[in-house]
């Protein structure tokens, strides 16, 4: 039976290594009792255990995280349109821009 977290102890995320020193671990403590049953739903919903919800949550976030090498810089380019006349809003998007 699952027993209501506490939130008197702050979340603590450790590392630790598998008996054969090839796999790290995260264990992560106080989780809210509600939020430990909605990864349970989630994980019966894709057909996983709820460490394998874990897991696939945790790759997807890791996929989407910043390359350690940070991004590429953004490139602008600066083009010429001619004419010096200023544009106001609804020359360019008349009655339907509003």
């Amino acid at each position: 039976a699952l027993q209501p977290a506490t939130l008197q102890r702050p979340v603590v995320l450790k590392r630790y290594r598998w008996h054969n020193d090839t796999m790290p671990g995260i264990h992560v403590r106080d989780v809210p009792a509600e939020t430990v049953r909605a990864l349970s739903r989630r994980a019966k919903a894709h057909h996983r255990s709820v460490q394998g919800e874990i897991r696939a949550i945790l790759d997807a976030a890791a996929r989407a995280a910043p390359p350690e090498a940070g991004h590429p810089p953004i490139r602008l380019k600066h083009v010429e349109v001619g004419g010096d006349a200023p544009w106001t809003r609804e020359d360019i998007y008349g009655d339907q821009g509003r």
